[in-house]
């Protein structure tokens, strides 16, 4: 069995890597961001160093599977970066409105990415690197919530214990919000 770990400065590299080859058909990204790499890598590099000092970040197998949770109070975070085209940061600020208005206003856990490199999907290592989150929401006495945009991914999430709580539509783009826990 791999050992789950916490992602620090030295893998950032790997844990953009992984996010950039996971998202790569996701639907919210192609929203975002069309076919612009440089903007889906900048976005990927502000997922990871937004969570850097939280120490809420996991990877498996050097960084096959990651997760970047925000513990509770940490879910709104510095502005985008200035690198994103402004159309990207229009639809994403736009998107965060629609999401975060469905959350709860009482404190959980927040699952912002959950990304297995393509390369090793299959082998549950996205359930594996997701657990140490989880074990802090039920410490915590609260709730896990995240957001998907792909269909695919909620049967996923729910055969791990998740639950739809919530349907929106951003702009065209189907999201639905689940739940884990109390």
């Amino acid at each position: 069995m791999s050992d789950v770990t916490k992602a620090g400065p030295a893998d950032r590299a790997a844990v953009v890597a992984t996010v950039l080859a996971a998202f790569a058909g996701d639907p919210a990204f192609q929203y975002f961001f069309g076919d612009d790499p440089q903007a889906r890598r900048v976005f990927a590099e502000y997922l990871f160093d937004l969570r850097i000092d939280t120490a809420s970040m996991w990877l498996i197998d050097g960084g096959a599977s990651v997760a970047l949770w925000d513990p509770p109070g940490r879910l709104d975070g510095p502005g985008l970066p200035a690198a994103l085209p402004p159309a990207a940061r229009k639809r994403l600020r736009a998107y965060d409105v629609a999401v975060h208005g469905a959350f709860p206003t009482t404190p959980f856990w927040y699952l912002g990415v959950l990304a297995t490199h393509p390369e090793h999907a299959g082998r549950r290592l996205g359930r594996t690197v997701m657990r140490p989150g989880l074990e802090c929401a039920s410490a915590d006495g609260v709730p896990a919530y995240l957001e998907t945009a792909t269909a695919r991914n909620v049967g996923i999430y729910e055969r791990a214990g998740w639950e739809v709580t919530q349907q929106l539509i951003v702009d065209g783009l189907d999201v639905w919000i689940m739940r884990y826990g109390s």
